[in-house]
C-alpha cells in the first residue's frame, strides 16, 4: 500500500500503437470539416472519439484495446476530455512515415491535463507532441438508436461504390431519398435539384456490390446531402482498395446508421494479423459509426 502516496499522479492512460498511419485513416474518416472538436472517452476497453454536428449527425471511432500493444489503464470511472480533432490528426501524422511501421506512445494526462505523444521505436531520434485539451461540451443529443422493428432494415455495400453514388448524387442545398424494399429486393438513393438522379442497387442481380439485404417492409426517408456525404467522404483509400463493404442501417424514426471498417494491423509482408481467409483479425479493426437524422418532413411509405 506504499504506493498509494503516488498513485495519483499516475496517468490515467499509457498506450502504444504500431500503426499510426491506421489511426490516422481511422480519424480521418469522421473528419468532414476543417475545425472540428471531438470528444475522447477512455475507458478500460479503449478509447472511443466523438464528433458531432447541429444535433444531426454524430460519428464515433472505436479504438479497442487489443488494437494497441501496450494498454494501462488506471484511471477510476471513464475520463472525458476534448480536443481538436484536426490538431490531433495533424501531429499523429508528422509520426507516420510512409513505407515503414511507427510505433508511438500515448498518455494522458500530462502534468498540464495534456494529451502526450511520442515516438518509442528510434534510437536516432524521437518525436514528441503535447497536444492542449480542454472540458468537453456534453454531447448535444442521444442518438438512441433503435432497430425498426423485428427485421432490421440493413444492408451492406461495397465501400467504394457507396461513396461513389452519394459523390454522384450532389444537389446543392439538395436532401437524398433512401428506399429500402423487399420486392423486389434493392436500395435505392435518389436526388432531387434541377432534375431527378436516381442509383438503384438490386440484390441478387450484382452480390459484388450489394453484398448483403435484410428488408421485411418497405421504407422511404430523406437525409440532408451534406450529413449523408460526410459519412463517406473521407472512407481512407486503404478501404476502398481493401474493396471492403460499408453497413446501412435503417432504425425507428429513420436514424440511419452507416458503419466502415478500418485496418490498424500493422503493415508487414507477411500479414501475422491476416487469417487464412484473407479476413483481418476483429482485434486489428477500428469501427466507425456515424448516425445520421432524417430530415423532419420524413416520407415513410409504409407505416404498418
Amino acid at each position: 500500500m506504499s504506493s498509494s502516496a503516488i498513485e495519483p499522479e499516475a496517468p490515467d492512460l499509457v498506450c502504444q500503437l504500431d500503426n499510426v498511419q491506421g489511426m490516422v485513416d481511422a480519424l480521418s474518416s469522421v473528419r468532414w470539416k476543417r475545425h472540428q472538436d471531438a470528444v475522447i472517452e477512455l475507458s478500460e476497453h479503449g478509447i472511443v472519439l466523438i464528433v458531432e454536428e447541429t444535433s444531426c449527425l454524430q460519428a464515433k471511432v472505436y479504438l479497442q484495446r487489443e488494437l494497441f500493444i501496450r494498454y494501462e489503464y488506471s484511471a477510476q470511472g471513464r475520463p472525458r476530455f476534448g480536443v481538436s480533432l484536426g490538431l490531433f490528426v495533424d501531429c499523429l501524422n508528422t509520426f507516420s512515415v510512409p513505407g515503414r511501421s511507427n510505433t508511438i506512445e500515448i498518455q494522458y494526462p500530462g502534468p498540464d491535463m495534456q494529451l502526450l505523444l511520442k515516438s518509442v521505436d528510434s534510437l536516432d531520434a524521437c518525436i514528441y507532441s503535447e497536444i492542449r485539451t480542454r472540458i468537453p461540451d456534453m454531447i448535444s443529443w442521444d442518438y438512441n438508436f433503435e432497430p425498426a422493428g423485428s427485421t432490421p432494415l440493413s444492408f451492406t455495400v461495397k465501400s467504394a461504390a457507396l461513396k461513389e453514388a452519394i459523390d454522384d448524387l450532389e444537389w446543392p442545398g439538395s436532401s437524398i431519398q433512401i428506399i429500402l424494399q423487399p420486392v423486389p429486393p434493392s436500395v435505392t438513393f435518389r436526388g432531387e435539384g434541377h432534375g431527378d438522379l436516381q442509383i438503384d442497387f438490386m440484390y441478387y442481380v450484382n452480390t459484388d456490390l450489394l453484398i448483403a439485404f435484410h428488408c421485411d417492409q418497405e421504407v422511404s426517408y430523406r437525409y440532408k446531402y451534406k450529413f449523408l456525404r460526410a459519412t463517406t467522404s473521407n472512407i481512407p483509400s486503404s478501404v476502398i482498395k481493401d474493396n471492403r463493404g460499408s453497413k446501412l442501417t435503417i432504425g425507428r424514426g429513420g436514424m440511419l446508421k452507416v458503419q466502415h471498417l478500418v485496418s490498424v494491423a500493422r503493415p508487414s509482408v507477411s500479414h501475422p494479423h491476416i487469417d487464412s481467409a484473407g479476413y483481418q483479425q476483429p482485434s486489428r479493426i477500428a469501427y466507425i459509426e456515424f448516425f445520421v437524422k432524417p430530415e423532419e418532413d420524413v416520407d415513410t411509405v409504409n407505416d404498418s
